[in-house]
């Protein structure tokens, strides 16, 4: 049988290739505010752009929204150099994130770069940032108690693999400390942490001080500081919970901390605010409490691994029933709540233990555990009643049997629950300590 001759189309193939193709292209025509207004564009929401300035390098834009024939855009990055016709390139592509075992011992911008001084990425793949949270149905039940390191969270605040908690509090009371405790000291795979809305120089603090050399080994740090855009500051929350969940999906237990929801929130009400929104509560638009919700609960259990998530939500003016605090409390599994009462007496971690809960406790402690923790939390909640009459005098021991016990106990107690920076503490002992105290009081 003859084969037929196949012509050899080699040069037509690099003519084809050399050829300059048509490509869509839209036009800056207004910016407002935080806002850029282009015409010409066929996009969807979430669409990544690049606008093309005759003055500055290109800059990366997503679409937000649409207003009057016209397509709205907020920047990643500085406008600097965009002007009326500016060209603006869509890309047909969402907004993605690096995941990788490589990422371990990075810090990264809030749109997935380096910042450290360790090079380019290797080993990485790209995916988008704007995924669902695991399927109700397939999420394991929380078994497994998580060892914090820190006593006053293990013995009275007990968190189980999976659980998402809140830590509370106002400026300056010591989150970003705690914050690093629990990811040097948590026995998880990974820790991948989010610093949004930061001061810069809380940056370099946080990693030698807090997190340290060793937690950074087994940490991913996304960062992005308070003077970066809106937008960017949005991404570095969805940039980390992508790679937690990357790691959770090799089997992997993660612990994830965010500082901080309140930050994310700010910067959704001022990209909100910029395409139209009304303000709903204390200046909050609709979308953050729509947004909350949907971050949120992409951490917990999945059919592979756990992501344990720790919160931090920044309390303005010490008001913990302002909209924000009202909205995460009632999403997440549970709450610690730093007081500045406690901070003011030198009392480390500040965490107020009576206004604090773990929706998750009962499941993954034993009864003699929960019995030794309601008993402390009882003759700490029977000496605050009687505060005030101790400290003046007034209290003639005898009177209440219930504070006689307190007053027996809380040397122990207060010993128990202060702890030291660098002090790590394991399961077990906590345990141990917190029986010593009632043993040591009979």
């Amino acid at each position: 049988m003859i084969q037929p001759v196949l012509p050899d189309l080699t040069r037509y193939q690099r003519v084809v290739s050399g050829l300059k193709t048509l490509r869509l292209a839209g036009r800056v025509v207004q910016v407002v505010g935080l806002t850029i207004e282009a015409t010409g564009l066929d996009c969807q929401i979430g669409e990544v752009c690049e606008i093309r300035a005759a003055t500055a390098p290109p800059l990366q834009a997503e679409v937000v929204g649409f207003r009057d024939q016209r397509t709205l855009l907020m920047p990643l990055g500085d406008m600097q150099g965009v002007q009326p016709g500016s060209q603006i390139f869509p890309s047909r592509s969402v907004f993605r994130a690096p995941v990788g075992m490589s990422l371990l011992g990075r810090v990264l911008d809030g749109l997935g770069q380096p910042l450290d001084d360790l090079g380019p990425l290797e080993g990485v793949r790209y995916v988008p940032t704007d995924n669902s949270a695991p399927h109700p149905l397939t999420r394991k039940p929380i078994s497994e108690p998580l060892t914090t390191g820190v006593r006053a969270i293990d013995g009275l605040l007990t968190c189980g693999k999976g659980q998402r908690m809140g830590i509370f509090a106002g400026s300056g009371v010591g989150k970003s400390t705690l914050m690093g405790s629990i990811a040097r000291s948590s026995h998880t795979d990974v820790s991948v942490i989010a610093l949004v809305g930061e001061r810069g120089r809380e940056l370099q603090e946080f990693i030698q001080r807090d997190l340290g050399e060793e937690g950074l080994k087994r940490s991913v740090v996304v960062v992005s500081t308070s003077d970066q855009p809106a937008l960017v500051r949005l991404k570095a929350a969805y940039v980390a919970t992508t790679i937690a969940e990357y790691f959770r999906d090799q089997g992997m237990d993660v612990t994830f901390l965010m500082d901080s929801v309140t930050r994310f929130a700010m910067a959704q009400r001022e990209v909100g605010l910029a395409v139209g929104e009304p303000p709903a509560s204390k200046g909050y638009t609709p979308s953050v409490f729509a947004l909350l919700p949907r971050l949120l609960e992409r951490t917990g259990t999945s059919q592979k691994g756990t992501i344990t998530g720790f919160y931090t939500v920044l309390v303005e003016g010490d008001d913990f029933n302002e909209p924000i605090c009202d909205a995460v409390r009632g999403i997440l599994d549970g709450h610690i709540v730093l007081s500045r009462a406690l901070a003011a007496r030198n009392h480390y971690p500040a965490i107020d233990v009576l206004n604090s809960v773990s929706r998750v406790m009962p499941a993954v402690t034993s009864s003699d555990h929960r019995s030794d923790a309601a008993l402390a939390r009882r003759l700490l909640a029977a000496y605050e009643k009687a505060r005030d009459l101790i400290n003046i005098g007034a209290y003639v021991e005898g009177s209440d049997p219930e504070i006689d016990a307190a007053l027996a106990a809380l040397p122990g107690l207060n010993a128990f629950l202060q702890q030291g920076q660098n002090e790590v503490s394991t399961f077990e002992e906590t345990r141990q300590t917190l029986q010593r105290i009632f043993t040591a009081e009979n």
